[in-house]
């Protein structure tokens, strides 16, 4: 039950706490991080937005906007704001989805179809599906997904790892190896060839084995 990486993201109008928004509109030409909760007041949710508010500017300068989701209405997700700021410190400033039709869980397949009903009768285990991560390109196509169970907190620093390395490697025909961070050396794409390498990388590159080619970061 999880959509596949590189299909484009399912385009939805959603009430959220920012106001009414078309999905792939709202992106624009941005990236976009959409994270889901099974449920508003529940404890490591609660600590995952608060996280995610104080990280908000290190997403602001990669050019990712910041959605998230949990099938209760928008007024609850106001009262959550409320507990939010006052244990984590921060409140969610960035747009919490009210998913209460059970649309967008749907849509994304952390739902089964035939879910329906009041959403507050519902509880976190019913939905507890309903904790991924999608990472959504400018051109709208899935570049990641994530999906935690309900005793796992998010790491966002790692997310925020995961977006480096997808940047870098759209714009630049690279990979990056197991841990990388930014500013360290990458791995030529098996997708270039000896003679293109030596064109893009005149300097030449360190190779280990023959399908190992390992260079400085692309500015």
């Amino acid at each position: 039950m999880t959509l596949p990486i590189g299909t484009t993201a399912p385009d939805f109008e959603a009430e959220t706490t920012e106001g009414k928004i078309k999905f792939h509109d709202w992106i624009g030409n941005s990236w976009a991080l959409l994270f889901s909760h099974p449920k508003d007041f529940t404890p490591v949710c609660t600590t995952e937005l608060g996280a995610l508010a104080k990280l908000k500017p290190e997403f602001d300068k990669r050019g990712v906007k910041l959605i998230g989701l949990s099938v209760d209405p928008i007024d609850r997700h106001a009262k959550w704001a409320d507990d939010i700021k006052e244990t984590q410190g921060a409140a969610p400033n960035y747009p919490l989805i009210g998913d209460t039709d059970f649309n967008v869980s749907k849509l994304y397949e952390m739902l089964p179809a035939s879910t329906s009903g009041d959403p507050l009768t519902r509880t976190p285990a019913d939905n507890q599906t309903v904790r991924n991560v999608f990472i959504i390109g400018p051109d709208k196509k899935i570049k990641l997904v994530l999906v935690y169970p309900m005793t796992t907190g998010r790491n966002f620093q790692e997310i925020l790892r995961v977006i480096d390395s997808l940047q870098l490697t759209a714009k630049h025909r690279v990979a990056t190896p197991a841990d990388w961070t930014q500013g360290e050396d990458v791995i030529i794409a098996g997708s270039v060839s000896n003679d293109e390498a030596k064109t893009i990388y005149p300097q030449g590159w360190k190779e280990p084995k023959p399908y190992i080619r390992i260079v400085p970061q692309p500015k």
